[in-house]
């Protein structure tokens, strides 16, 4: 792995870890020091990286990353019955260039999906998604990507990849490896209409924060589906973030976002995670090590039941409609279900593993009832596209 990108934590959250109690976080967390370098990655499941960029953002957002604050909070938080060991790899300093940050994120990410080490980047500006997202190009398989967001991050002109703009991005530049992008609580106020049609046309699912609010469990199947996922903490309200800069007066509140955490770090798909635009206020870095906290504890009580290993772990169900039949499988271990995709003549082998999609037992009613899943409309077109 490529240590030389990283620096090790602080001594002031070392100084801190040690007025801790034994059961907390910080004191079974394997940490990269000055004077013990890199840890040993054998036996390590989840790994936390810090990167210190933000040059992207407005010359008005723009700011330091101190990314301290939130390491003390999640240390001293207590761990769960987790079974699973956690690594903190300390941070990446900004390069000399944009690129240049992203390229140690991304090799960074790319070694420890190889080991099958889930990382936690905890950043500066979400444009460091793109990063992540590139690091899945050697994997040689199509992605999913979920943002939660109150924006679509998308550039209405031919402007330079910023925080505001990374999806087009991500869109756009090959080697095209997103399958499937999905936004979770949108305002539609923040978005122009003309990219709103664009999500549309592109088939991607897009969720808006009022019917996220109204029933949180609509969103489960989305992570289960999910490769990466990049949370923008300003889709958490100002007054929860402690009325920090550039936040908005509507969101999602603490509650509801670290059920989305779980949601992400339960789902045994969900090969990356990252959280982004950390705020300065003890408010914002409390709900941000939180956050960490309910992926992690979601990682300890995944399932495995995803992909299938054997259809003796599952109950099949098929509903008959006008000219087709669709294909339902309930898990016996988790309750959770799936929806079959047919199969295309001749289909790529990067899109087999997209055969199934996760489904709810409402929209399993549903279908019984002669409605088709949305969702299940639009993975089948970009099969076909």
């Amino acid at each position: 792995m490529n240590v030389e990108f990283l620096t090790p934590v602080s001594n002031a959250v070392l100084a801190h870890k040690e007025v801790l109690p034994s059961q907390a976080i910080g004191n079974s967390i394997r940490i990269h020091t000055k004077t013990d370098g890199v840890p040993e990655l054998d036996n390590v499941q989840l790994a936390i990286i810090g990167v210190k960029e933000s040059r992207s953002e407005s010359e008005v957002d723009i700011q330091a990353v101190d990314l301290n604050v939130i390491r003390k909070e999640f240390y001293q938080l207590f761990q769960g019955n987790w079974p699973s060991n956690l690594v903190d790899l300390g941070d990446i300093e900004p390069g000399e260039t944009l690129k240049d940050t992203y390229f140690a994120l991304s090799s960074l990410v790319t070694d420890l999906l190889k080991k099958s080490i889930v990382p936690i980047v905890i950043g500066g500006s979400q444009d460091l998604t793109f990063a992540m997202y590139r690091a899945y190009d050697t994997l040689e398989q199509m992605v999913n990507l979920t943002s939660v967001d109150s924006k679509f991050d998308l550039s209405v002109n031919d402007e330079l990849i910023s925080s505001n703009a990374f999806m087009s991005k991500i869109i756009m530049e090959q080697p095209n490896n997103l399958f499937n992008c999905s936004i979770v609580g949108y305002q539609t106020y923040y978005n122009a209409q003309e990219e709103i049609d664009l999500i549309e046309k592109l088939f991607f699912d897009a969720y808006r924060l009022g019917e996220v609010i109204n029933d949180i469990t609509i969103v489960e199947p989305v992570f289960r589906d999910t490769d990466l996922v990049s949370i923008d903490i300003t889709s958490v309200k100002a007054t929860e973030l402690g009325y920090a800069a550039n936040t908005y007066p509507n969101g999602f509140d603490g509650r509801e976002i670290c059920a989305i955490s779980r949601y992400a770090g339960i789902s045994d798909k969900v090969t990356s995670f990252g959280l982004f635009n950390t705020k300065k206020t003890p408010q914002s870095a409390q709900l941000s090590a939180q956050i960490i906290w309910y992926f992690i504890e979601g990682y300890n009580f995944r399932k495995k039941d995803y992909p299938f290993i054997t259809n003796a772990n599952y109950t099949k169900y098929i509903v008959p409609l006008e000219d087709m039949e669709l294909c339902f499988f309930k898990s016996n271990i988790s309750g959770r279900w799936w929806l079959e995709v047919p199969q295309i003549e001749n289909l790529d082998n990067k899109f087999k593993r997209h055969a199934l999609l996760p489904c709810t037992h409402s929209e399993y009613v549903q279908a019984s009832k002669g409605t088709i899943p949305e969702r299940w409309w639009k993975a089948y077109k970009k099969m076909l596209v």
